[in-house]
């Protein structure tokens, strides 16, 4: 059984935990996160795993409100799903998702929206979705452009909601 996982705002971020998040995400996705403890845009909250002192796991949370539809929806964005490569296949990926599963409901969302498609998403109920999609893009951290497109959108509504695979979701914002 892994230890409980701590919650960090983005706010109470230490230097220091900052520099080994830096550290992790770079290991877990290469240089694209140009030395950043985030990929495009900050988040809310965090979530990690620590060992012995050391985060060894990670998962950022954004909640915000989108648009499906006419309709307004409070979500939380999964991002930065990141294990330490020396302790994968212990469970941490999904011992966080769970933790950001019980968060999203705490906090009264609507639903949980990720881009991905590991195996630990679905595993937790979250569901592929064809959704069109409208989103401002960024690269190094500069707005570049609106996209309307994307192919790795997974959702797990929450408090009963229905999700209307048809209607155009709009992230009124960045990808998370």
């Amino acid at each position: 059984m892994l230890p409980a996982f701590e919650t960090i705002n983005e706010f109470d971020l230490t230097p220091e935990t900052e520099a080994e998040l830096t550290t992790l995400l770079d290991l877990a996705f290469s240089p694209e996160f140009g030395g950043a403890s985030y990929h495009q845009q900050r988040h809310n909250v965090r979530l990690i795993q620590r060992s012995k002192g050391a985060i060894v796991g990670h998962l950022a949370i954004t909640y915000r409100t989108v648009r499906l539809g006419e309709q307004l929806l409070d979500i939380v964005g999964l991002a930065e799903v990141a294990t330490h490569p020396n302790h994968r296949s212990q469970g941490i990926a999904g011992h966080l998702v769970r933790g950001s599963i019980d968060f999203a409901r705490k906090v009264g969302a609507d639903a949980m929206v990720l881009f991905g498609d590991r195996p630990v998403y679905a595993a937790n109920g979250f569901q592929a979705k064809p959704n069109p999609l409208r989103w401002v893009a960024m690269t190094d951290k500069r707005t570049v452009a609106i996209e309307h497109q994307t192919d790795d959108l997974m959702v797990l509504p929450l408090n009963n909601r229905s999700w209307d695979d048809h209607l155009t979701l709009d992230l009124l914002g960045n990808k998370f």
